[in-house]
């Protein structure tokens, strides 16, 4: 029993670093978008500020390349936080089912040998493990603050939900850049 106990308090402080390292993972997505977005009003300056200095060719090849980059470093930093959210996620999943695997050995070890030993060392772990799952929690709090104030505005510490409310502000400078041209 105090097995399963340990057991759920440590899949909790496994849960909880797994959400802390999805927020930094979206902090990273976050501001890449927003570093895109700053570059690309900072392109539609640049050349709204040459007016008719450069031609229209070099305009439009200016903004042409100026395209390529940003789709391509666009979706660099979306299949690398994508990518890492799957490996996240599955280290997750298995080291969850590692605690859980190891509860039941120890369990069965335990009525095989008749030896409580370890059931004596899950009951005095329980409270020190419950107080490393409160400073994780402070941790995966504090992250997703990070992701909030990266993102400049409220948003939930989730991928698509911080994804979103950054896209609308890519469009919008990706327009400004095609208007410009």
């Amino acid at each position: 029993m105090a097995n399963q106990k340990l057991a759920t308090v440590t899949n909790e402080l496994i849960e909880s670093y797994g959400n802390t390292a999805k927020n930094v993972i979206n902090a990273y997505r976050v501001g890449n978008e927003r570093a895109v977005v700053f570059m690309d009003q900072t392109f539609v300056s640049a050349l709204a500020k040459t007016g008719t200095r450069l031609s229209a060719k070099a305009r439009s090849n200016a903004v042409a390349a100026e395209k390529k980059l940003t789709a391509y470093y666009t979706k660099t930093v979306e299949v690398t936080s994508d990518n890492a959210n799957l490996v996240v996620s599955k280290a997750i999943e298995l080291a969850e089912k590692s605690v859980v695997q190891v509860a039941a050995n120890a369990g069965r070890f335990e009525k095989s040998t008749g030896v409580t030993t370890l059931s004596a060392l899950a009951t005095a772990a329980v409270p020190a493990a419950k107080a490393v799952t409160k400073v994780a929690a402070k941790i995966e709090a504090k992250s997703g603050a990070l992701v909030t104030k990266i993102a400049g505005k409220s948003v939930k510490a989730k991928v698509s939900a911080v994804k979103r409310a950054v896209a609308a502000p890519a469009k919008k400078a990706v327009r400004a850049v095609r208007k410009a041209a």
